[in-house]
């Protein structure tokens, strides 16, 4: 069986995806106590609890295949773009593990931003890791896809770098789904929030553990609820009556414009000002896959986190989903609410791993 070791692995996205190829993850590694506690409760126990940075390169075990999704903040389209930042020096920890051990193949997940990224000599940072790699031996490959055009219900454009010693470079996986199919190209259509979500039961403001109640009726719920017999981290986040009423005010597919001017937000009437992001306060659209699930989509105003139909933020259960983690896949309900949104906005959803998964068959 190949051999995979796993670095910046978080709660096991990137991970989940090469264990439904049939990869073995032999050893893995992340800092955060707590996303390491989600790892080990839904996929095994050999992760170490450790700052990479200080592991010693001889006790990571030999490999076929190296994977990680190194902490991206300092890559963010979002946040500052800081190449100072210490997570800007986690990705040539990467390059470490990848010098020391020369597995046959690897795989870095990032931001996109990092295409765009330069360093304080205003060189690119990722014409710079091509290099670097490449001067280890590596035919190296990279690509942004969008988890959508994989069976991810969630527009979510991510980069790949993927590298193998041999003289052919890894091919990046075609795509499954499309937006609109033509019927010829044997492309499905983009999985909806509809498809992900609508067998899910009522969700409350008390309740986490629930039973299903509707039968699941796409191919996609029928996945999500294989291995599991009730519904886990089913419950509504809180708002403030103030977001309350802004939620009630934005339509289906809408943002921060479909609030009136009589609701008393300072915050709404400075982005009709200064102009918002099209997905603040978003209202999710049932027919199509939702946007980026990031780690506030307990906020109305950071993403389009709105349920499509009811008012109210979706829940933990309906994030993951749309994050393409099976109804298995569930966290202790004893772990704080910002752990839980934080683990899973900044993972690797399953369903792209594993398409990613299938370019690393011998």
């Amino acid at each position: 069986m190949t051999k995979v070791v796993s670095l910046f692995s978080g709660c096991g996205g990137l991970d989940i995806g090469f264990q439904m190829s049939n990869f073995k993850i032999i050893w893995a590694n992340e800092n955060d106590k707590m996303a390491c506690q989600i790892y080990r409760d839904n996929l095994h126990e050999n992760i170490i609890c450790e700052d990479v940075s200080k592991v010693q390169l001889n006790d990571v075990p030999d490999c076929d295949i190296l994977i990680g999704g190194p902490p991206c903040q300092a890559f963010s389209m979002i946040g500052k773009r800081d190449v100072n930042d210490r997570n800007f020096n986690l990705v040539w920890n990467f390059l470490s593990v990848l010098k020391k051990k020369q597995p046959n193949k690897f795989l870095i997940e990032n931001v996109t931003g990092l295409k765009s990224a330069t360093d304080g000599n205003g060189d690119k940072v990722l014409e710079l890791l091509v290099q670097k790699i490449e001067s280890l031996g590596y035919s190296v490959t990279t690509a942004t896809l969008n988890a959508a055009d994989y069976g991810v219900p969630q527009r979510r454009k991510r980069l790949f770098i993927m590298g193998t010693t041999g003289s052919e470079k890894i091919e990046i996986p075609k795509p499954t789904h499309t937006a609109e199919p033509s019927g010829t190209d044997n492309l499905k259509k983009w999985v909806s929030v509809e498809d992900a979500i609508s067998d899910l039961p009522e969700a409350t403001y008390d309740q986490t553990v629930l039973n299903y109640t509707t039968p699941a009726i796409s191919e996609y719920q029928k996945w999500a609820r294989k291995n599991s017999t009730k519904v886990y981290n089913h419950k509504i986040p809180r708002s403030s009556e103030l977001d309350m009423k802004i939620i009630k005010h934005v339509k289906e597919g809408g943002n921060y414009m479909d609030v009136p001017d009589s609701i008393p937000s300072n915050r709404i009437r400075k982005y009709k000002i200064t102009g918002g992001r099209t997905t603040t306060y978003g209202r999710l659209k049932r027919s199509m896959p939702a946007y980026t699930i990031n780690t506030y989509f307990d906020r109305p105003n950071v993403g389009c986190n709105i349920h499509y139909s009811q008012d109210r933020l979706i829940t933990l259960r309906e994030g993951l989903r749309l994050q393409s983690f099976p109804d298995s896949f569930v966290l202790d309900d004893n772990l704080t609410k910002r752990v839980k949104y934080k683990v899973i906005g900044n993972a690797v959803p399953p369903l792209l791993a594993l398409a990613l998964s299938k370019s690393f068959k011998e």
